[in-house]
Formats: C-alpha cells, structure tokens, sequence
C-alpha cells in the first residue's frame, strides 16, 4: 500500500517544511505544503489528501474559511482534519469552527505529532 498523503495548509514556510522533513522521514507519509488557504484548497481537489494539518491564523482565507469550503464541497467534505495551531489551546477546541476536530499546539513533539496523525488519517 502506497504512504498516505498528508497536506499542511500553514502562511509559515518554514514551519512547514520543517513538519513537512520530520513526518516524511517515517517513511510512512509523502507530504505536500500550501502557505495559504487559496492555494490549500485548491491543492486539497487536486492531491485529494488522506489529512490535512491546518492553521487557523492566516492572511485571506484563514482556517475557518477553509474549513467551510471543503465542507461545502462533496468532493472533499470528508477529509480528516487536524488544526495544527499556536492561536488556540486544546481546552479551547469545541469552541466555534475547531469544534469536533483533533487539534495540536504548533509546540507539539514529532511523536505526538506523529501519533495524532495516525489516529485521524483516513483509513
């Protein structure tokens, strides 16, 4: 069976590619990166992606708005999603739009951060 694909929807680039390098170093996951909600989701209808780690505090779309498109659209309203944030703490995560989702402090170790994914990447 072929690695799940795992997209980060982060504005931090660099963020992002230091998630993206420590997640595809298991060998498990190939990883993709969008720093902006545009282009996240665009890239969610195009790689269709097994999860989605996303931000909430972005320029334009930020992760609310994201969250409302892919649930908007049945081609990828199913998609697992893991908000990956510095903004909001976990005891804050069934307030408004994060309601019901998985969410992780952008100060997360790789093994929960490995773990996380692995409990809510689509089967």
């Amino acid at each position: 069976m072929g690695k799940k694909k795992i997209l980060i929807i982060d504005d931090e680039e660099n963020f992002c590619n230091l998630v993206k390098k420590n997640v595809e170093r298991t060998g498990e996951f190939e990883v993709c990166t969008a720093t902006n909600g545009d282009d996240g989701v665009r890239m969610i209808k195009e790689i269709k992606p097994d999860l989605i780690l996303l931000d909430i505090v972005m320029p334009g779309l930020d992760g609310g708005d994201v969250v409302s498109m892919i649930r908007e659209d049945e081609t990828i309203k199913d998609t697992p999603i893991v908000f990956l944030t510095s903004l909001v703490r976990k005891d804050e995560a069934g307030v408004g739009f994060t309601k019901g989702y998985s969410l992780l402090a952008k100060t997360v170790t790789l093994g929960e951060l490995i773990s996380c994914i692995k409990e809510n990447v689509r089967a």
